[in-house]
């Protein structure tokens, strides 16, 4: 039973949290407001809300249960990852700003035309809402055991919540709140590893030895040598080797953070592409401090677990963290995670969901030259709509497990559609909608296929290839059709 101490936590975050979104959400009544904030943010919030966006409820929960039964291999996606942003910076960014878009995808409308916008329109929404409903799920089933609730009840909260105050606010609700949560991410990771290590013999360095000892600090997996008989079959079913898992957190990052509307929003509300390109560089610095708090968790859960061998462990060990809060610790402490957790649940993707759809299909196909205002009440009433889909699509998942995974998995599928036609846009001279079309619904097929025979055991290649294949499958099939249907007109 949760005590009062730990509802007075987690309200007084969440009365935090409202007021921060009702106070930046005003004056909100048109869609430069409401989308991009008139690219007033400042950086270091533009920064923040990016991290708090990244971290979620996946970081939160499934890190930390990642460490516990594996190791430190997640690093290696990260250092792909760092690397990304550098790439992102100077070749995504720019384009972005030349062409003055409100969301990504209007670029490929000015670079190819607007079959090809749809078209990535209709595979982001595809692959937000799934990624955002496993995190919801995450977060749901978390709180739902902190708290003794059924998980649907649960999910529904949280989508009131965030339809409440990004309805209300926009972006700039978004943003603002997501400098909270990142705050709240910081506060709670640092209370739970000073907890664990006054739990633990010979306190945090006694946790870090033990961890160590036992292997729970491995970051590189460096797979078997060349010569090795079993070398090209590890490198088709092992996606932790250390030069793949770089790789594919290179290409995942790329696909994810600047083909994906979701993250490279906050990236556009700052005024220039200068400012953007400086925040785009300093996330990774900000989200690997935030990220290391929850890999010692990770370590700080096994070694516990490893000292208190009569403590009860949870049914599905992807909910250690939480139900090691439940469970062992004080009530002001627990209160302090269950607080981290709704902060993380409070996923955002209603706004840059809301905002593709209303610039990249309601706009340009159902009512063009209408006010600000009509484009403003039809957000409002999209961020809805779009909330309902997500606690459908979170309850579907909270039959299911290994989330950290999971989530990945199901970008795979689509992030190489989407990251191969920005490449082709970036890289090429190529124009034809068509082709590009036609390469993204082949090569997400072909990744599904791939999946579920993985899934299956039929065929076993590692998740990691997917978004590779994706990528190079979708520029080798536009470009090779872009002469057959290339556009007379030149791009812009």
């Amino acid at each position: 039973m949760t005590s009062l101490t730990a509802y007075i936590v987690v309200l007084g975050t969440l009365g935090i949290l409202f007021l921060i979104g009702f106070l930046s959400g005003r004056k909100e009544d048109t869609t430069e407001n409401f989308f991009l904030g008139n690219r007033q943010i400042p950086m270091w919030a533009a920064c923040l809300s990016f991290v708090a966006t990244e971290i979620s409820a996946v970081t939160i929960i499934s890190v930390p249960a990642t460490v516990y039964r594996e190791n430190w291999n997640y690093l290696q996606l990260f250092v792909g990852s760092f690397a990304s942003r550098i790439f992102l910076a100077f070749f995504f960014i720019p384009v972005f700003y030349k062409y003055k878009v409100t969301t990504i995808y209007e670029y490929l409308r000015h670079r190819f035309g607007p079959q090809t916008q749809y078209a990535a329109t209709a595979f982001f929404f595809v692959t937000r809402l799934l990624g955002s409903g496993v995190r919801l799920t995450v977060a749901a089933g978390a709180v739902a055991l902190l708290l003794g609730w059924q998980v649907v009840p649960t999910i529904l909260v949280f989508v009131l919540i965030g339809i409440l105050y990004i309805a209300w606010g926009g972006v700039k609700a978004i943003i603002w709140t997501n400098v909270w949560q990142t705050v709240t991410f910081v506060v709670g990771g640092a209370a739970t590893a000073w907890f664990l290590s006054s739990q633990i013999e010979g306190g945090f360095l006694g946790l870090l030895r033990e961890a160590s000892h036992a292997g729970k600090m491995a970051v590189f997996d460096w797979g078997p040598s060349l010569s090795d008989s079993g070398f090209f079959k590890a490198v088709l079913t092992n996606p932790n080797i250390w030069w793949l898992a770089i790789l594919n957190g290179f290409v995942t990052s790329v696909a994810a953070y600047g083909t994906d509307h979701e993250l490279m929003q906050r990236l556009l509300t700052v005024e220039t592409r200068e400012k953007s390109q400086k925040t785009t560089l300093a996330t990774p610095l900000v989200g690997l401090f935030v990220l290391m708090f929850y890999m010692i968790i990770g370590c700080g859960l096994f070694v516990y677990y490893q000292q208190h061998a009569g403590a009860p462990l949870p049914d599905k060990l992807d909910q250690i963290y939480p139900h090691f809060a439940k469970v062992i610790m004080p009530e002001f402490l627990k209160g302090i995670v269950l607080a981290v957790v709704i902060m993380a649940s409070i996923d955002s993707p209603l706004g840059s969901l809301t905002a593709s759809f209303v610039n990249d299909l309601y706009r340009p196909l159902f009512r063009p030259g209408r006010s600000d205002r009509h484009y403003v009440f039809v957000a409002r009433v999209m961020v809805v709509v779009f909330g309902i889909l997500l606690a459908l699509l979170a309850y579907g998942f909270s039959f299911m497990e290994n989330f950290l995974w999971l989530a990945f998995k199901i970008g795979g599928v689509t992030f190489g559609s989407l990251l191969g036609v920005f490449l082709l846009g970036l890289f090429t001279k190529r124009r034809s909608n068509v082709g590009n079309i036609i390469g993204m619904i082949t090569m997400a097929v072909v990744n599904l296929t791939l999946l579920v025979l993985g899934e299956t055991k039929v065929f076993v290649v590692g998740w990691t290839w997917l978004i590779i294949i994706g990528t190079l499958g979708t520029m080798a099939i536009g470009y090779a059709l872009g002469p057959i249907w290339e556009r007379t007109e030149p791009a812009e």
